[in-house]
């Protein structure tokens, strides 16, 4: 299986499967909000400032953030007020820092905080053909592959049925990308909730094969962009190379509703340099955006923080010799706990089979 569409498979967004999360609480419950955090649904404090919603993050480091940031069409309204806000919570919602970014057609710094550079993957869209033209002959090879070999790309609607071939499809593989993939064994009710969110404003495209969902991508729509919030399809219909044609299909829709960027997470992982999906995301036209995000502190412990760049996660501390091995070393463990897994299923429905008298 090649690199360019191993990653294509794995079900994520580029930056972390981040789903949307469910509004405020009821007045019990009115400072904390339920997020989804490596797929999995969690409770953490929340307040509402200037009619957006900010949760708290993190243990030793406190951090609020926008929520659902990356999926909003506006940016944080009024960074200098909220600041102000958060400084004045209680000790109990009071965070260390506070952290927002800009959208990706906003490249240029307009705030006076510290702040670093976030490395997004974004394709500029002026029209499908310019796109088409710039992208390599493979990858335009395997689009035409995939309508040869009768995969059919069309935008369906968010129903019961598309979840539950949703579900089919992220309950295919127990590991993706070397990993244990996090949608994995999760219940229809689990997928319709993770996919419910943004449903008015996003387009769901969907790879089909002889009428069976065999992959795909949910687009959510940003105003100027439009972001990848997942892509996903059958392991056992990689030859026919859904992944690359519903991009294509991606692309085509940004053109028609006048799309700016399409983003499809993160470009570059901190200090990982040998990434298959950074090389999937370069083949299909997506580039290297840098946009400001911005760290304020409004602590002391967050302004030790700040300056020390505390917040950083350990793929932009460890060099990249060090995330390189420790990738192979989990890529492995993984794949050999699929193998004991596999083997011990096929023991156990034998060892059935014998004493059932079945052939």
């Amino acid at each position: 299986m090649q690199n360019q569409d191993v990653e294509a498979i794995t079900g994520h967004s580029g930056m972390g499967t981040v789903l949307p999360a469910t509004s405020l609480q009821t007045p019990k419950d009115r400072n904390s909000i339920e997020i989804s955090v490596r797929g999995r649904w969690v409770r953490s404090p929340a307040l509402e400032i200037n009619s957006q919603i900010f949760v708290i993050t993190g243990t030793w480091i406190k951090s609020a953030t926008v929520h659902d940031e990356e999926w909003l069409e506006a940016e944080v309204i009024n960074p200098e007020d909220c600041v102000n806000q958060l400084r004045e919570q209680g000790s109990g919602l009071r965070p260390d820092l506070f952290s927002f970014t800009q959208k990706v057609s906003a490249t240029v710094p307009r705030h006076p905080f510290p702040m670093e550079w976030d490395s997004l993957a974004a394709a500029r869209i002026t029209t499908w053909q310019k796109w088409w033209e710039q992208l390599p002959r493979e990858t335009r090879k395997n689009v035409r592959r995939s309508e040869k070999r009768g995969v059919k790309i069309v935008r369906e609607d968010f129903s019961d049925q598309l979840v539950g071939e949703i579900l089919e499809i992220q309950n295919e593989c127990l590991v993706r990308q070397g990993r244990r993939y996090q949608h994995y064994g999760k219940s229809f009710d689990q997928v319709k909730r993770d996919h419910s969110g943004f449903a008015e404003r996003s387009d769901f495209i969907c790879a089909r094969f002889n009428n069976e969902l065999i992959g795909f991508l949910k687009l959510v729509h940003r105003g100027d962009v439009a972001s990848i919030m997942q892509l996903n399809s059958k392991v056992a219909h990689y030859d026919k190379r859904p992944a690359n044609a519903l991009l294509a299909k991606a692309v085509e829709i940004c053109e028609a509703k006048g799309v700016s960027y399409l983003t499809y997470g993160r470009f570059n992982y901190g200090n990982k340099d040998d990434s298959g999906l950074r090389d999937f995301k370069i083949r299909n036209g997506f580039e290297n955006v840098l946009v400001p995000r911005y760290y304020v502190p409004l602590t002391p412990w967050g302004n030790i923080c700040v300056k020390a760049k505390l917040y950083r996660g350990l793929h932009q501390i460890l060099p990249s010799s060090v995330i390189k091995v420790a990738v192979s070393i989990r890529a492995k463990w993984y794949t050999f706990r699929t193998i004991k897994r596999n083997t011990l299923g096929k023991s156990t429905q034998d060892a059935k089979r014998s004493s059932s008298g079945l052939p």
